[in-house]
C-alpha cells in the first residue's frame, strides 16, 4: 500500500467518524437548516413573483407572469442593468490598476508603518461601510460629485482597492524575486518586468481579484445608496425604493424586481466561474511557490 493510499483510507475513516459523532450531527444539521431556510426564501419569493393573488393557502391562487413585464418597464430594469454593469466594470479596471502597482509595493518592500498601512487596508473591509460611507458620501458631495454616475464609481472603489492589495500581495510574495534580477541584468526595465513577467505569473489573482471586486460590487448597497441619484441607481437601490418607496404598488412586481437582481448576480457568478476556477488558481499558485 502506498503512501496515498494510506492518507486516503484514514480521510475515509475520519470522515466516518465525524459524520457518526454528536458533533458532526450538529454540524450537519446546521448545514441543513441554513439551506433549508435558503430555499424557503428564495422560493417564496419567486413563487409570488409568478403569483395573482396570495392570501392564507401554500400557493397563490392564480399564476401569472405579467408583473414581470410591469417590473420590466416601470422599474425601468434594461437601465438599471447597464448602469449596474457600467459600475461594476469600472470598479474592477480602476481597482485593478490602482491595487496591482500597491500589492508589488506591499508584498516586495519593508519599510517603517507597513504593518500599520496593512492595517488601514483592512479597514474598509472589516468595518460597516455606513461606519465610513456618511463621511465618503459628503465628500463626494463636496466636490460636486453626488448623484453622478462617477461620485458611485468612486464610493464602491474605495472598499474595492483594499480586496485587490490583499488578494494580490501573496501572489506576488511567492514570486521569486530573482526572475526580475535575472531581468533587469539581461537590460529589461521596470515596466517591461511588471508587464511581461509579473502580469502573466499573477494571472490567477488578477482574476480572483476581479471577481471579488466585480461580485461585491453588484452587491453593496450602503455605499452606492448614500452617493446615488435618478441617474446613477443600481439594481439593489431600486429594489430598496420599490420595497419603501411611497405609493402603492403591487408586490408581485417587487418579487419579480428581486427576482431580476438574484438572476442578475447568478449570471455574473456562472460567467465569472467559467472563466476564473478557484481549484486551477489554487494550484497554479502553488506552481508558482515550487518554481
Amino acid at each position: 500500500m502506498t503512501i496515498q493510499d494510506t492518507t486516503e483510507v484514514s480521510n475515509s475513516v475520519s470522515r466516518k467518524i465525524f459524520v457518526k459523532s454528536p458533533f458532526g450531527w450538529v454540524i450537519w444539521a446546521s448545514v441543513a437548516f441554513f439551506f433549508i431556510n435558503l430555499l424557503g426564501v428564495i422560493g417564496t419569493v419567486v413563487v409570488s413573483s409568478f403569483g395573482t393573488e396570495w392570501f392564507d393557502g401554500w400557493l397563490p391562487s392564480g399564476w401569472t407572469m405579467k408583473f414581470y413585464t410591469t417590473a420590466w418597464h416601470d422599474y425601468q430594469v434594461p437601465n438599471l442593468l447597464r448602469v449596474t454593469l457600467q459600475v461594476a466594470l469600472a470598479v474592477v479596471l480602476i481597482s485593478i490598476l490602482v491595487g496591482t502597482p500597491a500589492a508589488y509595493v506591499l508584498a516586495r518592500r519593508d519599510f517603517p508603518g507597513k504593518k500599520l498601512l496593512m492595517l488601514s487596508f483592512l479597514l474598509p473591509i472589516m468595518l460597516p461601510p455606513i461606519t465610513y460611507g456618511i463621511p465618503l458620501a459628503t465628500f463626494i458631495y463636496r466636490l460636486n460629485l453626488g448623484g453622478t454616475l462617477t461620485g458611485v464609481i468612486v464610493a464602491n472603489t474605495v472598499p474595492a482597492i483594499p480586496f485587490v492589495i490583499l488578494v494580490l500581495s501573496p501572489f506576488i510574495e511567492q514570486i521569486d524575486p530573482k526572475i526580475e534580477a535575472a531581468a533587469r541584468m539581461c537590460g529589461a526595465t521596470t515596466r517591461q518586468i511588471f508587464i511581461k513577467i509579473l502580469t502573466p505569473l499573477i494571472i490567477p489573482g488578477l482574476l480572483a481579484a476581479a471577481l471579488l471586486v466585480l461580485v461585491q460590487t453588484v452587491a453593496l448597497f450602503e455605499l452606492t445608496y448614500l452617493v446615488s441619484g435618478p441617474g446613477s441607481n443600481t439594481l439593489v437601490v431600486a429594489l430598496y425604493y420599490a420595497v419603501f418607496a411611497s405609493g402603492i404598488r403591487p408586490y408581485q412586481a417587487i418579487s419579480a424586481m428581486a427576482v431580476f437582481y438574484m438572476l442578475t448576480t447568478l449570471f455574473i457568478l456562472i460567467v465569472a466561474l467559467r472563466y476564473v476556477n478557484p481549484t486551477q488558481m489554487v494550484s497554479q499558485a502553488r506552481s508558482v511557490d515550487t518554481k
